[in-house]
């Protein structure tokens, strides 16, 4: 099958639609499929191959990781390529990917799928809080809704997501499709124990969260956790691995907090077996986003058999479950923390429930996520060439 992505963004700007992409990329090329990228350009140098094809663009105004690609580009870039080289267009984001890679589809007689990967509704006002929220709110439910039935299926990575778009009024069929991981690339790579780096004693309770330091990811929740949780274990320490907006903010938080020499912010790490050691030597990982579509930290957390403590809301809910990981209801401070002091204070359960999540971790297998996904490209196909392609005659 001969593919084109589109998306608004890809590495080297770090996230989950990044990951997910490169990911499910990897996952066709593999089983024998031809997968065209187009994404922004970058102001770092990157070693891109022939199917990776980057459009220059500017800067975003309310986040300057994120770029817009240059609308005009774009357009001459997909007007220039050979119809016939594509069998289907599968769209990543909602900017000027979803615009360009509809219009190019329907021009060319493609049909067009999309992926859903980012909760808007929650995410803007993160964003955008200078405007109420309540019509943030609405704008983005109605935009979803109008970008959701411009094309012929979408795709959901979670339950909850897909049950949030048909409430928007999504008429379109939307799919569940979670990203997977390479299980075994992920599991295999070794590093020395970060923790003397750290400053950590051998037997010295280490919590991790990994992720982009953003808003959205309600990294405050944890922050005020790990305060209780040093009430009954002074030794303890929080490792924030990951960098972004909200960087800077969480510092002046953690200082005035008085936890500077108890939260560690590392920065992002290279999954070259540095990334792992973090996973593989914490007590705990700690989650507390609401506005999560999948959370493949999750994945990478219970696949190296690290015990998991998330908040239970929107996509998590399918990767984690009670007596695999450790499950809290969404805002609750001290249910967090007593979720995590549990682990800590019997390590019998820890270990229990690390086995249990490195078998659960075996459901995510890239190999057979993408044969699902493939499966999803024949039947759209299958439909489009019944004639009941939207926008078609």
């Amino acid at each position: 099958m001969r593919l084109l992505m589109i998306s608004d963004v890809y590495f080297p700007r770090v996230n989950g639609v990044s990951t997910s992409i490169h990911t499910t990329r990897h996952a066709l090329e593999k089983l024998g499929h031809e997968v065209t990228l187009i994404a922004p350009a970058y102001p770092q140098a990157m070693h891109d191959d022939e199917r990776l094809l980057r459009v220059p663009g500017r800067t975003v105004l309310l986040d300057a990781e994120d770029r817009f690609m240059h609308w005009g580009t774009l357009n001459r870039l997909l007007g220039a390529l050979d119809p016939n080289r594509f069998d289907l267009v599968h769209i990543h984001t909602p900017f000027a990917a979803h615009y360009a890679g509809t219009r190019m589809a329907r021009a060319r007689g493609l049909p067009v799928v999309e992926t859903y990967h980012t909760f808007f509704e929650q995410y803007l006002e993160h964003y955008i809080p200078f405007l109420p929220g309540v019509l943030l709110r609405l704008a983005a439910r109605r935009l979803t809704a109008s970008q959701g039935n411009a094309v012929d299926a979408l795709i959901s990575p979670s339950h909850a997501m897909r049950d949030r778009l048909l409430a928007y009024g999504v008429t379109t069929p939307v799919e569940v499709i979670p990203t997977g991981i390479d299980l075994d690339a992920w599991r295999e790579p070794q590093a020395a124990d970060p923790r003397p780096a750290l400053g950590l004693g051998a037997d010295q309770a280490m919590l991790l969260f990994v992720g982009r330091l953003a808003f959205e990811k309600n990294i405050d929740l944890l922050i005020d956790m790990f305060q209780q949780v040093l009430k009954q274990r002074p030794d303890a320490c929080l490792v924030l691995a990951g960098e972004g907006p909200a960087e800077k903010r969480l510092r002046r938080k953690v200082e005035q907090m008085g936890l500077t020499d108890k939260v560690r912010f590392v920065g992002y790490m290279p999954r070259d077996g540095s990334l792992q050691a973090l996973y593989r030597a914490a007590h705990a990982f700690v989650f507390a986003s609401t506005t999560e579509t999948q959370g493949l930290v999750l994945i990478e957390a219970l696949a190296l058999g690290t015990p998991v403590v998330s908040v239970a809301e929107m996509g998590t809910r399918d990767i984690v479950h009670e007596g695999e990981g450790c499950l809290v209801a969404p805002h609750q401070v001290h249910g967090f923390a007593e979720r995590v002091l549990e682990l800590l204070t019997h390590p019998h359960l820890a270990a229990q429930l690390a086995a249990r999540a490195v078998i659960a971790a075996d459901a995510w297998q890239e190999d057979q996520v993408a044969a699902r996904l493939v499966d999803f490209y024949q039947r759209t196909l299958e439909q489009s060439s019944k004639g009941t392609q939207k926008g078609r005659a």
